[in-house]
């Protein structure tokens, strides 16, 4: 794939080449979800009464985190470089 971009050596734009994307490291974890409701729906801050919440857990959010690293090379002067990204998605 050939695209521009920055050179971070000098900042100058030209015209680059990914050489690779290489998969580094891949973790997944679970988000608990919660829901909390006011059982008497009202304001709490004028109520006699003393407030009363629910709070109910869902089905967990599951996340997978995925870290790539790019290798790129300029094909103006052929300087070589690589950089790190982080891909999440998240499953319902």
């Amino acid at each position: 794939m050939e695209f521009f971009r920055h050179r971070p050596e000098c900042g100058r734009r030209f015209h680059i080449k990914l050489e690779s994307k290489k998969l580094v490291e891949v973790e997944r974890e679970s988000e608990p979800t919660k829901s909390v409701t006011n059982l008497y729906g009202g304001s709490i801050a004028y109520s006699a009464a003393p407030a009363v919440f629910v709070v109910q857990e869902g089905k967990p959010i599951i996340i997978d985190r995925e870290e790539f690293q790019y290798a790129y090379k300029c094909k103006h002067c052929g300087h070589e470089w690589s950089e790190k990204h982080i891909e999440k998605h998240r499953e319902a």
